[in-house]
């Protein structure tokens, strides 16, 4: 990989590796419609002229259908229930549950008609990995935190689910116009629950931080840099920085806010992570070729919060 590769590579690491802490931060003082509008609407604001300068505007109409399912699977709900449930878990606990995409990933493809055959090694990926999972959220299923679990694993099937709808039914669309569009969308939706939820007084500076960062670093800057590392090294090579946000996440919650790092999160971290590399590992180069052309016109990444998906639709 070039010198610009792995400076690419390690941008994206923290680009989408931080959302979670940003996510803990906001929450404190505005609701989760606002956390959700301000991230959409400074994404789209950056974005959305970008993609109608670029033109091929007929191509996001004729793709309107799947474009909105994608939208709803990958920001409406899921960023919604992300923001809620870090009312009651921490940002570091959030990022390695959202690292089982994979897992969930490879057994919805298996579900959907994958042909590829899942070997021994892929299955002990999907045990191990699962395994992490319950290491991880076991302790807290018999108190209040129970229900965050839930809402963040719907996210995380959510994310699981984007991409093979990216990969199946908006392979067309560029991925510019599909994360701008997506996110106009969605800032729309949110309009209004915003408005409702609206702060009686101005939050603080930190908070205020924490929002611009969320919607005009890690939703807008992020996107843009995406497209770049898949020009510059590929998809499959670009997408393995998605293996890295879990640790960045976990990093950034214990320095910055001081969250607890336990014996437990570090099994926890090496048991998902371990066992999402096993399940989405391909028997050979030649035998399961890159799914995605490199270029940006097909390129998908889901959410900034969000771990890799299974082969073919590799996640963002």
């Amino acid at each position: 990989m070039s010198r610009r590769g792995w400076m690419l590579f390690a941008l994206m690491s923290v680009l989408w590796g931080i959302p979670y802490l940003l996510i803990k931060v906001a929450v404190e003082s505005v609701s989760v419609p606002m956390v959700v509008f301000a991230r959409t609407a400074l994404g789209a604001l950056i974005l959305l002229p970008l993609a109608i300068r670029a033109g091929r505007l007929d191509v996001v109409r004729r793709h309107w259908l799947p474009l909105l399912v994608f939208t709803a699977v990958e920001i409406l709900g899921p960023w919604a229930l992300l923001s809620d449930a870090e009312n009651r878990l921490t940002s570091s606990m959030t990022g390695l549950l959202i690292a089982a995409v994979p897992i969930i990933g490879v057994v919805l493809a298996r579900l959907t008609g994958d042909a590829e055959r899942l070997g021994p090694l892929r299955w002990a990926g999907l045990l191990v990995g699962l395994a992490g999972v319950g290491v991880l959220a076991g302790p807290h299923l018999g108190g209040g935190s129970a229900w965050a679990i839930g809402e963040v694993m719907l996210v995380a099937l959510g994310y699981a689910i984007a991409p093979m709808i990216a990969t199946r039914r908006l392979q067309d669309l560029p991925s510019l116009h599909m994360a701008a569009f997506a996110l106009a969308i969605a800032a729309l939706a949110y309009t209004g629950p915003a408005v409702a939820t609206w702060p009686s007084a101005m939050p603080d500076g930190r908070v205020l931080a924490a929002l611009v960062a969320l919607g005009l670093v890690c939703t807008a800057l992020a996107f843009i840099v995406f497209f770049e590392l898949i020009r510059e090294v590929g998809t499959s090579r670009g997408m393995v920085f998605t293996y890295v946000n879990p640790a960045v996440a976990v990093v950034a919650g214990v320095v910055f806010l001081d969250e607890p790092l336990t014996g437990t999160i570090t099994a926890s971290f090496v048991l998902i992570l371990g066992g999402s590399v096993l399940a989405t590992a391909r028997r050979s180069a030649s035998a399961d070729p890159d799914p995605l052309p490199d270029n940006d016109a097909t390129a998908y990444a889901p959410d900034p919060a969000a771990k890799p998906a299974p082969e073919p639709a590799p996640e963002l």
